[in-house]
């Protein structure tokens, strides 16, 4: 009996990994595809893929266009996205915040916590000077070439900063810093004046600006940005008024989640 069990624990981890690596091949660059994509994509069997993909449509967790064919995530994972979001405290924190100030503002708010070598969105609301099409909620980023990722590390000791980026930062436009000693460079400057930037650095044309939130011990766990076009930000102009509301509404959340800094406790 025992070997029974084993093999059929195998073979149920096996069809997890196979499902998962399904799910996996949804990506923004290839948010359908059809069976013959997923086939190649994941190496499995077109057996396997078709029957995997009918279950997983069943569940709810993939959907099917019977006029394109194509699959699709479908309201399952969207769901359960939504569950894991609300049980995050940051998430919980800072959404009213973001949202308020995205508003008031008229810009991109967005926060994120670091997920290893990535930042990951956690929220993302859209002043009318700054719209998207789409959220950012879910998506990851650099740590090194936008202000959130500069926030989020800013603190860690130069070692593990090195240990977590490798030598080879990408470089995404002729701003994006490449180099380890030039990016220690700027995250003294963050720690010195308790925010970061970022200009271009990313993307041409968007400029942002961001502060990081801390948990009740005074950790770094996540960063509050605010973004948009290089014209609606004017950072020539607007930086220091700007860098003074994003540490404010940084602060708000960090105080949520339990932080009381020297400077409030005296």
């Amino acid at each position: 009996m025992a070997r029974t069990i084993n093999r059929e624990t195998g073979t149920g981890t096996q069809s997890v990994e196979r499902a998962l690596s399904l799910l996996s091949a949804f990506t923004e660059a290839h948010p359908q595809r059809r069976v013959s994509e997923l086939v190649e994509v994941t190496g499995l069997g077109q057996s396997t893929v078709s029957r995997l993909v009918g279950a997983l449509v069943t569940l709810g967790f993939l959907s099917y266009d019977q006029r394109s064919g194509l699959y699709g995530i479908g309201p399952r994972v969207i769901t359960l996205a939504g569950i894991g979001l609300n049980e995050m405290p940051v998430h919980r924190q800072a959404r009213q915040v973001a949202q308020t100030f995205a508003a008031d503002l008229g810009l991109g708010v967005n926060v994120a916590e670091r997920c290893g070598a990535e930042l990951f969105y956690l929220c993302h609301f859209e002043g009318r000077a700054a719209g998207r099409s789409s959220t950012l909620v879910g998506r990851t980023g650099p740590l090194h070439a936008t202000a959130l990722g500069k926030a989020l590390i800013s603190e860690l000791p130069s070692p593990e900063v090195e240990d977590l980026l490798g030598h080879g930062l990408a470089r995404y436009t002729p701003h994006t810093v490449t180099s380890l000693d030039k990016l220690e460079a700027i995250l003294q400057e963050v720690r010195d004046r308790g925010y970061a930037t970022e200009v271009e650095e990313l993307a041409f044309g968007r400029a942002c600006l961001a502060a990081p939130i801390r948990d009740r011990t005074g950790t770094v766990v996540a960063a509050l940005s605010v973004s948009g076009p290089l014209s609606a930000m004017d950072l020539p102009t607007r930086e220091n008024l700007l860098a003074l509301q994003v540490i404010e509404q940084a602060d708000q959340i960090s105080s949520g989640l339990g932080y009381h800094s020297a400077a409030a406790v005296s």
